[in-house]
């Protein structure tokens, strides 16, 4: 990574398990000083000690479910050392269950969490980042945010709209030299379906097959660092040669994927 990331302040949600954990690793041992959110600050003072140079980071909690709090929880994060030059949208849940099984609370809690949250922060710290003409909105999407497959409708929701919001950011901010990057990870081996929202109790309480055997969250957090310096603008982050080509047959032949889709059923 040579010296890309050294001294720039990273802001990463979702920062105490999973990519969000392995990122902090990656950018600390690159030289990033870090600021790490997520509901949980005993997981995050973990993961703070872990890191390379603990002594540039700092911790600030954050529930993404709480929309009156994110305008102050942005202006905290800024305070944290002056200004912030990547931020890492990352902190999110999913869903499994068929359309006629969920309820609707699920279907907003997947929306607030995964797609208003985000909007919120970004709003919140754009006059910053047009003020200082600089910054780079990394956004965690899914697969899933560009094709669709049974048990998924809400999250699937949630990671489409990113796309079309920050699309159109790009679009907007390209003048100001801000840098939009829209993640689509694959299976990624991480504890994410533990906690997904069902039409039954809360959580699965047993990890998905797909995802034990997707790839690993550090390797991820590598390859999201190439992607960042890169200013990639929709890099695909997995380990699979069939989510590839799903992405592929989308855009080239969307038709046929449509056809396939009912047999997709995430295991």
């Amino acid at each position: 990574m040579d010296n890309y990331f050294n001294n720039k302040v990273t802001w990463i949600t979702g920062a105490s398990s999973g990519i969000g954990e392995e990122l902090a690793y990656a950018l600390s041992t690159a030289g990033s000083q870090l600021i790490l959110s997520g509901r949980r600050m005993d997981e995050l003072e973990r993961v703070k000690r872990a890191c390379s140079h603990p002594e540039q980071v700092q911790l600030l909690q954050l529930d993404l479910a709480d929309a009156a709090s994110l305008d102050d929880k942005a202006a905290a994060a800024l305070n944290c050392f002056g200004h912030i030059g990547i931020m890492v949208h990352n902190g999110g849940i999913t869903q499994r269950s068929l359309v006629v099984e969920t309820a609707m609370d699920v279907q907003r809690r997947i929306m607030e969490v995964d797609y208003f949250s985000y909007v919120a922060l970004t709003r919140a710290l754009l006059p910053h980042f047009i003020a200082r003409k600089a910054g780079h909105f990394v956004v965690t999407s899914s697969v899933m945010g560009k094709i669709g497959t049974p048990m998924r409708s809400a999250y699937a929701a949630a990671k489409h709209a990113l796309h079309g919001f920050f699309d159109c950011l790009r679009a907007e901010v390209a003048a100001d030299g801000i840098k939009v990057t829209i993640l689509t990870p694959g299976y990624i081996r991480t504890n994410i379906s533990l906690y997904a929202l069902t039409n039954k109790a809360y959580g699965l309480g047993k990890p998905s097959e797909n995802i034990e055997n997707g790839l690993p969250a550090d390797r991820a957090a590598k390859q999201i660092l190439k992607a960042i310096k890169r200013g990639s603008f929709e890099p695909y982050i997995g380990r699979f040669a069939a989510e590839r080509i799903a992405l592929w047959v989308n855009r080239l032949a969307p038709g046929l994927l449509i056809r396939m889709a009912p047999k997709l059923v995430p295991k």
